[in-house]
Protein backbone atom coordinates (compact mmCIF):
# COMPACT_ATOMS: atom_id res chain seq x y z
CA UNK A 1 0.00 0.00 0.00
CA UNK A 2 0.88 3.30 -1.12
CA UNK A 3 2.39 5.62 1.93
CA UNK A 4 2.41 9.76 1.48
CA UNK A 5 3.79 12.23 3.65
CA UNK A 6 2.48 15.53 3.42
CA UNK A 7 4.18 18.73 4.86
CA UNK A 8 2.52 21.76 5.42
CA UNK A 9 3.84 25.68 6.14
CA UNK A 10 1.16 27.52 8.31
CA UNK A 11 0.67 30.79 7.24
CA UNK A 12 2.77 30.43 4.10
CA UNK A 13 3.10 33.67 2.55
CA UNK A 14 4.26 34.93 6.47
CA UNK A 15 6.59 32.34 6.68
CA UNK A 16 7.69 33.25 2.90
CA UNK A 17 8.27 36.65 3.98
CA UNK A 18 9.97 35.71 7.66
CA UNK A 19 12.29 33.56 5.55
CA UNK A 20 13.74 36.54 4.13
CA UNK A 21 13.74 38.60 7.06
CA UNK A 22 14.20 36.48 9.79
CA UNK A 23 14.73 39.72 12.05
CA UNK A 24 10.77 40.55 11.86
CA UNK A 25 10.09 37.30 14.02
CA UNK A 26 9.78 38.85 17.10
CA UNK A 27 7.92 41.94 15.54
CA UNK A 28 4.52 42.69 15.37
CA UNK A 29 3.82 42.28 12.04
CA UNK A 30 0.73 41.46 9.36
CA UNK A 31 1.00 40.67 5.79
CA UNK A 32 -1.45 42.19 3.40
CA UNK A 33 -3.34 41.50 0.26
CA UNK A 34 -4.54 44.41 -1.94
CA UNK A 35 -4.03 47.82 -2.02
CA UNK A 36 -5.53 51.05 -0.98
CA UNK A 37 -8.87 50.60 1.25
CA UNK A 38 -9.07 46.93 -0.07
CA UNK A 39 -5.79 46.05 1.77
CA UNK A 40 -6.48 43.34 4.39
CA UNK A 41 -4.28 41.07 6.61
CA UNK A 42 -4.02 37.95 5.28
CA UNK A 43 -1.68 36.42 7.95
CA UNK A 44 -0.01 37.93 10.97
CA UNK A 45 2.87 37.05 13.38
CA UNK A 46 2.22 35.52 17.01
CA UNK A 47 2.86 39.02 18.96
CA UNK A 48 0.54 40.96 16.49
CA UNK A 49 -2.33 38.09 17.30
CA UNK A 50 -2.08 38.34 20.51
CA UNK A 51 -3.44 41.83 20.18
CA UNK A 52 -6.14 40.68 17.93
CA UNK A 53 -4.72 41.30 14.83
CA UNK A 54 -6.33 38.44 12.38
CA UNK A 55 -6.20 37.29 8.62
CA UNK A 56 -9.76 38.75 7.13
CA UNK A 57 -8.71 42.70 9.01
CA UNK A 58 -8.99 45.56 6.78
CA UNK A 59 -5.57 47.14 7.18
CA UNK A 60 -7.45 50.21 8.57
CA UNK A 61 -8.94 48.13 11.13
CA UNK A 62 -5.57 46.29 11.66
CA UNK A 63 -4.01 50.09 12.31
CA UNK A 64 -6.47 50.75 14.89
CA UNK A 65 -6.51 48.19 17.48
CA UNK A 66 -2.21 48.32 16.73
CA UNK A 67 -0.79 51.69 15.33
CA UNK A 68 2.76 50.67 14.94
CA UNK A 69 1.83 47.36 13.47
CA UNK A 70 4.27 46.48 10.59
CA UNK A 71 2.46 45.92 7.46
CA UNK A 72 4.23 43.80 4.51
CA UNK A 73 2.63 43.05 0.74
CA UNK A 74 2.45 39.37 -0.03
CA UNK A 75 5.89 39.24 -1.93
CA UNK A 76 5.35 36.56 -4.85
CA UNK A 77 8.77 36.02 -5.53
CA UNK A 78 9.54 34.97 -2.11
CA UNK A 79 6.83 33.34 -1.74
CA UNK A 80 8.02 31.39 -5.20
CA UNK A 81 11.59 30.96 -3.63
CA UNK A 82 9.95 29.41 -0.75
CA UNK A 83 8.00 27.15 -2.44
CA UNK A 84 11.13 25.68 -4.27
CA UNK A 85 13.07 25.14 -1.31
CA UNK A 86 10.20 23.49 0.94
CA UNK A 87 10.22 21.14 -2.44
CA UNK A 88 13.91 21.10 -2.35
CA UNK A 89 13.74 19.12 0.90
CA UNK A 90 10.96 16.96 0.48
CA UNK A 91 13.36 15.26 -2.20
CA UNK A 92 16.09 14.73 0.34
CA UNK A 93 13.38 12.01 1.22
CA UNK A 94 12.16 11.13 -1.81
CA UNK A 95 12.56 11.42 -5.48
CA UNK A 96 8.37 11.19 -6.38
CA UNK A 97 7.37 14.52 -4.52
CA UNK A 98 4.60 16.54 -5.84
CA UNK A 99 4.21 20.29 -6.05
CA UNK A 100 0.43 21.39 -4.44
CA UNK A 101 1.20 25.05 -4.04
CA UNK A 102 0.74 27.30 -1.22
CA UNK A 103 3.01 25.54 1.55
CA UNK A 104 1.63 22.41 0.78
CA UNK A 105 4.01 19.62 -0.63
CA UNK A 106 3.21 15.55 -1.18
CA UNK A 107 6.36 12.96 -0.71
CA UNK A 108 5.46 9.17 -1.57
CA UNK A 109 7.44 7.31 1.40
CA UNK A 110 6.93 3.99 0.01
CA UNK A 111 10.31 2.08 0.99
CA UNK A 112 11.99 4.47 3.19
CA UNK A 113 11.27 2.33 5.82
CA UNK A 114 15.19 0.76 5.26
CA UNK A 115 16.00 4.25 6.44
CA UNK A 116 13.84 5.13 9.19
CA UNK A 117 12.89 3.47 12.24
CA UNK A 118 9.46 4.23 11.98
CA UNK A 119 6.90 7.15 9.92
CA UNK A 120 7.00 8.93 12.55
CA UNK A 121 11.20 9.10 12.79
CA UNK A 122 10.93 10.16 9.07
CA UNK A 123 8.19 13.04 9.71
CA UNK A 124 10.28 14.36 13.03
CA UNK A 125 13.54 14.50 10.55
CA UNK A 126 10.98 16.11 7.44
CA UNK A 127 10.32 18.53 9.98
CA UNK A 128 13.58 19.53 11.35
CA UNK A 129 15.11 19.37 7.70
CA UNK A 130 12.18 22.31 7.26
CA UNK A 131 12.94 24.29 10.50
CA UNK A 132 16.54 24.67 9.00
CA UNK A 133 15.89 26.20 6.01
CA UNK A 134 13.32 28.61 7.94
CA UNK A 135 10.30 27.22 6.87
CA UNK A 136 7.93 26.20 10.02
CA UNK A 137 6.14 22.75 8.45
CA UNK A 138 3.62 20.51 9.66
CA UNK A 139 3.53 16.86 8.83
CA UNK A 140 1.05 14.26 8.05
CA UNK A 141 1.35 10.24 6.82
CA UNK A 142 -1.28 8.44 5.40
CA UNK A 143 -2.35 6.01 2.36
CA UNK A 144 -4.09 9.11 0.30
CA UNK A 145 -3.28 12.81 -0.46
CA UNK A 146 -6.66 13.70 1.46
CA UNK A 147 -5.96 12.59 4.41
CA UNK A 148 -2.15 12.64 4.54
CA UNK A 149 -3.35 16.82 4.16
CA UNK A 150 -6.21 16.64 7.19
CA UNK A 151 -3.50 14.78 9.41
CA UNK A 152 -1.20 17.56 8.57
CA UNK A 153 -3.25 20.63 9.12
CA UNK A 154 -3.84 19.30 12.81
CA UNK A 155 -1.87 21.17 15.41
CA UNK A 156 -0.66 18.18 16.86
CA UNK A 157 2.36 17.85 14.30
CA UNK A 158 3.57 14.80 13.58
CA UNK A 159 0.12 12.81 12.85
CA UNK A 160 0.12 9.76 11.72
CA UNK A 161 -2.63 7.49 10.54
CA UNK A 162 -2.56 3.32 10.35
CA UNK A 163 -2.78 2.03 7.15
CA UNK A 164 -6.42 1.43 6.05
CA UNK A 165 -7.57 3.47 8.75
CA UNK A 166 -8.26 6.45 6.38
CA UNK A 167 -12.24 6.22 7.63
CA UNK A 168 -11.92 6.01 11.39
CA UNK A 169 -9.63 8.70 11.62
CA UNK A 170 -11.74 11.42 9.33
CA UNK A 171 -14.91 10.08 11.11
CA UNK A 172 -14.90 12.58 13.97
CA UNK A 173 -13.81 15.89 12.23
CA UNK A 174 -16.18 18.48 11.06
CA UNK A 175 -17.20 18.79 7.64
CA UNK A 176 -15.06 21.79 7.30
CA UNK A 177 -12.25 19.55 6.80
CA UNK A 178 -13.31 18.43 3.70
CA UNK A 179 -13.19 21.93 2.11
CA UNK A 180 -16.96 21.69 0.50
CA UNK A 181 -18.24 24.28 -1.82
CA UNK A 182 -20.14 26.40 -0.40
CA UNK A 183 -23.92 25.74 -1.77
CA UNK A 184 -22.64 22.19 -0.82
CA UNK A 185 -21.88 22.74 2.79
CA UNK A 186 -25.47 24.65 3.54
CA UNK A 187 -27.17 22.02 2.35
CA UNK A 188 -24.90 20.02 4.58
CA UNK A 189 -25.59 21.98 7.56
CA UNK A 190 -29.15 22.00 6.48
CA UNK A 191 -29.42 18.12 6.58
CA UNK A 192 -27.82 18.37 10.22
CA UNK A 193 -24.56 16.70 9.64
CA UNK A 194 -21.99 17.73 11.90
CA UNK A 195 -19.04 15.27 11.41
CA UNK A 196 -17.56 13.65 7.84
CA UNK A 197 -18.39 10.88 9.98
CA UNK A 198 -21.80 11.39 9.41
CA UNK A 199 -22.05 12.40 6.08
CA UNK A 200 -20.02 8.81 5.67
CA UNK A 201 -23.21 6.88 6.96
CA UNK A 202 -25.21 8.08 4.43
CA UNK A 203 -25.73 6.39 1.33
CA UNK A 204 -23.91 6.99 -1.37
CA UNK A 205 -26.58 6.92 -4.20
CA UNK A 206 -28.97 9.13 -2.22
CA UNK A 207 -26.31 11.94 -1.64
CA UNK A 208 -25.09 11.39 -5.31
CA UNK A 209 -28.64 11.69 -6.11
CA UNK A 210 -29.34 15.34 -4.13
CA UNK A 211 -25.25 16.56 -4.68
CA UNK A 212 -24.82 15.62 -7.74
CA UNK A 213 -21.16 14.26 -8.87
CA UNK A 214 -19.51 16.68 -6.20
CA UNK A 215 -21.79 14.97 -3.47
CA UNK A 216 -20.54 11.53 -4.69
CA UNK A 217 -16.72 12.79 -4.79
CA UNK A 218 -17.25 14.50 -0.88
CA UNK A 219 -18.78 10.85 0.07
CA UNK A 220 -15.87 8.95 -0.82
CA UNK A 221 -13.77 11.47 0.39
CA UNK A 222 -15.98 10.95 3.81
CA UNK A 223 -14.52 7.15 3.57
CA UNK A 224 -11.20 7.91 3.23
CA UNK A 225 -11.18 7.36 -0.52
CA UNK A 226 -9.35 9.49 -2.93
CA UNK A 227 -8.58 8.22 -6.07
CA UNK A 228 -6.63 11.00 -6.77
CA UNK A 229 -2.96 9.41 -7.78
CA UNK A 230 0.57 11.65 -7.10
CA UNK A 231 1.87 13.93 -9.85
CA UNK A 232 5.50 13.63 -9.80
CA UNK A 233 7.17 16.57 -10.30
CA UNK A 234 9.45 17.33 -12.65
CA UNK A 235 13.27 18.60 -11.35
CA UNK A 236 13.83 22.05 -11.90
CA UNK A 237 16.97 23.82 -14.51
CA UNK A 238 17.75 26.22 -12.26
CA UNK A 239 17.54 27.38 -8.38
CA UNK A 240 16.07 31.24 -7.83
CA UNK A 241 16.22 33.25 -4.90
CA UNK A 242 15.04 36.95 -4.58
CA UNK A 243 12.68 39.64 -3.35
CA UNK A 244 10.30 42.52 -3.60
CA UNK A 245 12.46 45.67 -1.73
CA UNK A 246 9.66 47.99 0.42
CA UNK A 247 11.40 50.97 -1.16
CA UNK A 248 13.92 51.52 -4.14
CA UNK A 249 17.43 51.50 -3.47
CA UNK A 250 19.91 53.47 -4.60
CA UNK A 251 22.84 52.68 -3.03
CA UNK A 252 25.15 49.54 -3.80
CA UNK A 253 26.33 48.73 -0.02
CA UNK A 254 22.44 48.60 1.29
CA UNK A 255 20.96 46.13 -2.11
CA UNK A 256 24.92 44.05 -1.35
CA UNK A 257 23.52 43.47 2.53
CA UNK A 258 20.48 42.37 1.22
CA UNK A 259 21.83 40.18 -1.08
CA UNK A 260 24.20 38.88 0.78
CA UNK A 261 21.11 37.09 3.06
CA UNK A 262 19.19 35.66 -0.64
CA UNK A 263 23.02 34.01 -1.67
CA UNK A 264 23.38 32.63 1.51
CA UNK A 265 19.70 30.69 1.26
CA UNK A 266 20.60 30.04 -2.42
CA UNK A 267 23.97 28.23 -1.58
CA UNK A 268 21.85 26.30 1.41
CA UNK A 269 19.27 24.84 -1.47
CA UNK A 270 22.23 23.96 -3.59
CA UNK A 271 24.16 21.94 -0.96
CA UNK A 272 21.27 20.58 0.04
CA UNK A 273 20.94 19.25 -3.30
CA UNK A 274 24.59 18.70 -3.74
CA UNK A 275 25.19 21.50 -6.62
CA UNK A 276 27.12 24.30 -7.25
CA UNK A 277 26.57 27.52 -9.02
CA UNK A 278 28.69 27.89 -12.73
CA UNK A 279 26.95 30.31 -13.78
CA UNK A 280 25.00 33.63 -11.69
CA UNK A 281 22.43 35.61 -13.65
CA UNK A 282 20.77 38.69 -11.64
CA UNK A 283 17.91 40.17 -12.95
CA UNK A 284 16.99 43.82 -10.82
CA UNK A 285 13.32 45.19 -10.91
CA UNK A 286 13.98 49.19 -11.98
CA UNK A 287 11.51 52.23 -10.64
CA UNK A 288 9.08 52.64 -12.16
CA UNK A 289 9.17 49.93 -14.62
CA UNK A 290 12.15 48.27 -16.70
CA UNK A 291 14.75 45.57 -15.89
CA UNK A 292 18.07 45.01 -15.87
CA UNK A 293 19.56 41.47 -16.47
CA UNK A 294 23.38 40.38 -16.13
CA UNK A 295 25.18 36.94 -15.95
CA UNK A 296 28.28 36.35 -14.32
CA UNK A 297 30.03 32.83 -15.30
CA UNK A 298 31.99 31.29 -12.63
CA UNK A 299 35.63 29.67 -13.07
CA UNK A 300 34.61 26.62 -11.47
CA UNK A 301 31.48 25.46 -9.71
CA UNK A 302 31.16 27.04 -6.64
CA UNK A 303 29.02 27.72 -3.21
CA UNK A 304 31.14 30.27 -1.94
CA UNK A 305 29.62 33.54 -1.02
CA UNK A 306 31.68 35.93 -0.82
CA UNK A 307 33.14 35.29 -4.43
CA UNK A 308 29.73 35.58 -5.75
CA UNK A 309 29.32 38.40 -3.71
CA UNK A 310 32.38 40.35 -4.46
CA UNK A 311 31.58 39.27 -8.76
CA UNK A 312 27.97 40.97 -8.28
CA UNK A 313 29.94 44.38 -6.76
CA UNK A 314 32.45 44.34 -9.58
CA UNK A 315 29.32 43.89 -12.22
CA UNK A 316 27.45 46.75 -10.54
CA UNK A 317 30.03 49.01 -10.07
CA UNK A 318 31.26 48.64 -13.85
CA UNK A 319 27.75 48.84 -14.67
CA UNK A 320 25.17 50.79 -12.87
CA UNK A 321 21.56 50.17 -13.14
CA UNK A 322 20.97 53.33 -14.29
CA UNK A 323 17.51 53.44 -12.27
CA UNK A 324 16.74 52.62 -8.30
CA UNK A 325 16.23 48.84 -7.71
CA UNK A 326 13.00 47.31 -6.20
CA UNK A 327 13.61 44.14 -6.64
CA UNK A 328 15.81 41.48 -7.68
CA UNK A 329 16.03 37.55 -8.42
CA UNK A 330 19.11 35.59 -8.50
CA UNK A 331 19.84 32.56 -10.93
CA UNK A 332 22.09 29.51 -10.09
CA UNK A 333 22.53 27.42 -13.15
CA UNK A 334 23.61 24.94 -11.04
CA UNK A 335 26.63 21.68 -11.53
CA UNK A 336 28.07 19.06 -9.84
CA UNK A 337 31.05 20.46 -7.73
CA UNK A 338 34.52 19.09 -8.62
CA UNK A 339 35.96 16.71 -6.34
CA UNK A 340 39.72 15.83 -6.19
CA UNK A 341 40.84 12.33 -5.93
CA UNK A 342 43.17 11.84 -3.09
CA UNK A 343 46.46 9.57 -3.89
CA UNK A 344 47.73 6.80 -1.63
CA UNK A 345 51.17 7.66 -2.88
CA UNK A 346 51.62 11.20 -4.72
CA UNK A 347 50.87 14.80 -3.47
CA UNK A 348 47.51 15.54 -3.28
CA UNK A 349 45.85 17.63 -5.71
CA UNK A 350 44.27 20.85 -5.52
CA UNK A 351 40.57 21.48 -3.95
CA UNK A 352 38.41 22.24 -7.09
CA UNK A 353 35.85 24.46 -5.14
CA UNK A 354 38.94 26.16 -3.27
CA UNK A 355 40.93 26.96 -6.83
CA UNK A 356 37.75 28.09 -8.22
CA UNK A 357 37.40 30.41 -5.48
CA UNK A 358 40.99 31.89 -5.68
CA UNK A 359 40.81 32.29 -9.76
CA UNK A 360 37.18 34.34 -9.10
CA UNK A 361 38.87 36.51 -6.30
CA UNK A 362 41.83 37.28 -8.52
CA UNK A 363 39.77 38.15 -11.60
CA UNK A 364 37.71 40.33 -9.43
CA UNK A 365 41.10 42.36 -8.33
CA UNK A 366 42.60 42.09 -11.90
CA UNK A 367 40.85 41.64 -14.41
CA UNK A 368 39.25 38.99 -16.78
CA UNK A 369 42.10 39.03 -19.28
CA UNK A 370 45.10 39.36 -16.45
CA UNK A 371 44.41 35.81 -15.07
CA UNK A 372 44.94 32.72 -16.58
CA UNK A 373 47.90 30.31 -17.48
CA UNK A 374 51.07 31.09 -19.79
CA UNK A 375 50.93 28.87 -23.65
CA UNK A 376 52.88 28.87 -25.88
CA UNK A 377 52.64 30.64 -29.52
CA UNK A 378 54.16 29.27 -32.55
CA UNK A 379 56.61 31.76 -33.57
CA UNK A 380 60.76 32.44 -32.62
CA UNK A 381 60.86 35.54 -31.12
CA UNK A 382 61.91 35.11 -27.19
CA UNK A 383 58.77 35.51 -24.56
CA UNK A 384 55.96 34.58 -27.19
CA UNK A 385 53.02 33.49 -24.74
CA UNK A 386 49.10 33.53 -24.60
CA UNK A 387 46.88 33.63 -21.47
CA UNK A 388 44.73 30.45 -21.33
CA UNK A 389 42.07 29.43 -19.15
CA UNK A 390 43.73 27.95 -16.06
CA UNK A 391 43.35 24.69 -15.60
CA UNK A 392 46.56 22.62 -14.31
CA UNK A 393 47.18 18.91 -14.76
CA UNK A 394 46.28 16.66 -12.26
CA UNK A 395 49.64 15.73 -10.43
CA UNK A 396 51.26 12.69 -10.99
CA UNK A 397 50.38 9.09 -9.28
CA UNK A 398 53.85 8.73 -7.86
CA UNK A 399 56.21 11.64 -6.43
CA UNK A 400 59.21 11.71 -8.24
CA UNK A 401 62.68 11.74 -7.59
CA UNK A 402 64.36 15.33 -8.34
CA UNK A 403 66.34 14.95 -11.39
CA UNK A 404 69.59 15.57 -11.13
CA UNK A 405 71.24 18.15 -13.29
CA UNK A 406 73.38 20.98 -13.47
CA UNK A 407 71.94 24.57 -12.96
CA UNK A 408 70.07 25.95 -15.40
CA UNK A 409 70.43 29.58 -15.85
CA UNK A 410 66.70 31.88 -15.47
CA UNK A 411 65.92 34.71 -17.52
CA UNK A 412 64.49 37.74 -15.87
CA UNK A 413 62.72 39.35 -18.34
CA UNK A 414 61.96 43.21 -18.56
CA UNK A 415 58.48 44.41 -19.60
CA UNK A 416 59.26 46.86 -21.92
CA UNK A 417 62.61 46.76 -22.97
CA UNK A 418 65.20 49.05 -21.57
CA UNK A 419 66.53 51.65 -24.11
CA UNK A 420 70.48 51.41 -23.67
CA UNK A 421 72.95 52.77 -25.77
CA UNK A 422 75.35 50.49 -27.29
CA UNK A 423 79.64 51.39 -27.83
CA UNK A 424 81.21 49.25 -30.25
CA UNK A 425 84.79 49.17 -31.40
CA UNK A 426 85.86 48.89 -35.12
CA UNK A 427 85.53 45.53 -35.30
CA UNK A 428 81.52 45.52 -34.16
CA UNK A 429 82.54 44.47 -30.92
CA UNK A 430 80.76 45.15 -27.81
CA UNK A 431 83.12 48.05 -25.52
CA UNK A 432 80.46 49.39 -23.13
CA UNK A 433 76.55 49.77 -22.75
CA UNK A 434 74.73 52.69 -21.10
CA UNK A 435 71.39 53.53 -19.63
CA UNK A 436 69.66 55.83 -17.27
CA UNK A 437 68.37 52.89 -14.77
CA UNK A 438 71.34 50.91 -13.54
CA UNK A 439 72.74 48.71 -16.56
CA UNK A 440 75.83 50.77 -16.61
CA UNK A 441 79.53 49.36 -17.35
CA UNK A 442 82.33 48.16 -19.70
CA UNK A 443 81.36 45.25 -21.43
CA UNK A 444 83.93 41.67 -20.25
CA UNK A 445 82.76 39.27 -22.84
CA UNK A 446 79.74 39.46 -25.58
CA UNK A 447 78.46 36.51 -28.20
CA UNK A 448 76.45 37.54 -30.95
CA UNK A 449 74.42 37.83 -33.19
CA UNK A 450 71.67 35.43 -33.49
CA UNK A 451 69.35 36.39 -36.41
CA UNK A 452 65.69 35.87 -35.66
CA UNK A 453 63.28 36.32 -38.13
CA UNK A 454 59.30 35.58 -37.97
CA UNK A 455 56.67 35.78 -40.48
CA UNK A 456 58.87 36.07 -43.78
CA UNK A 457 56.21 35.38 -45.98
CA UNK A 458 54.63 38.94 -44.70
CA UNK A 459 55.16 42.09 -46.34
CA UNK A 460 57.19 43.30 -43.50
CA UNK A 461 58.56 40.63 -41.17
CA UNK A 462 60.21 40.46 -37.91
CA UNK A 463 63.72 40.77 -38.07
CA UNK A 464 66.03 41.18 -34.99
CA UNK A 465 69.34 40.22 -34.05
CA UNK A 466 69.84 38.99 -30.08
CA UNK A 467 73.77 39.22 -28.18
CA UNK A 468 74.49 37.71 -24.54
CA UNK A 469 76.58 40.97 -23.27
CA UNK A 470 78.15 40.40 -19.80
CA UNK A 471 79.13 43.15 -18.03
CA UNK A 472 80.54 43.58 -14.77
CA UNK A 473 77.30 44.11 -13.43
CA UNK A 474 75.63 41.32 -14.80
CA UNK A 475 74.72 39.25 -18.21
CA UNK A 476 72.09 40.83 -20.31
CA UNK A 477 70.09 39.89 -23.49
CA UNK A 478 70.40 42.58 -26.44
CA UNK A 479 69.21 42.92 -29.55
CA UNK A 480 68.67 45.66 -32.07
CA UNK A 481 65.26 46.69 -33.41
CA UNK A 482 65.15 50.31 -34.51
CA UNK A 483 67.64 50.83 -31.49
CA UNK A 484 69.22 48.86 -28.83
CA UNK A 485 67.87 46.92 -25.85
CA UNK A 486 67.31 44.95 -23.38
CA UNK A 487 65.30 42.53 -22.37
CA UNK A 488 66.17 40.11 -19.98
CA UNK A 489 68.59 39.34 -17.41
CA UNK A 490 70.11 36.51 -16.58
CA UNK A 491 70.24 34.76 -12.89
Amino acid sequence: MTRLACLIVPMFPLAARLRSEPELLQEALAIVEGNGNNAHVVAATRRARKKGIHAGLSLAQSRSIMPKLIARGRDAECERTAQEALLEVAETFSPRIEDASEGVVFIDISGTERHFPSERDLALAAIRACDGIGLPARCGIASSKLASRIAAELPQSPTIVDRGGEAQFLAPLPLVRLSPQLETASTLQRWGLASIGDLAQLPESEVATRLGEAGRELHYAARGIDPRPLIPRALPPDFREGMDLEWPLVALDPFLFIANAALDRLTMRLEIQGFACRRLELTLALDPDGYDARGIDLPAPTRDVKTMLTLIRLELEKKAPGAPVTGFTFVAIPDRPRRAQLSLFGPAALSPEKLATTIARLISMLGEERVGMPQTVDGHLPDRFAIAPYDPPPPPGLSRPPRKSRGLVAARVFRPPIPIEVIRNEAEQFVAIKSEGDINGDVVLSSGPWPVEQGWWRNHPNFREYWDVETEKGLYRVYQDEGWYVDARYE
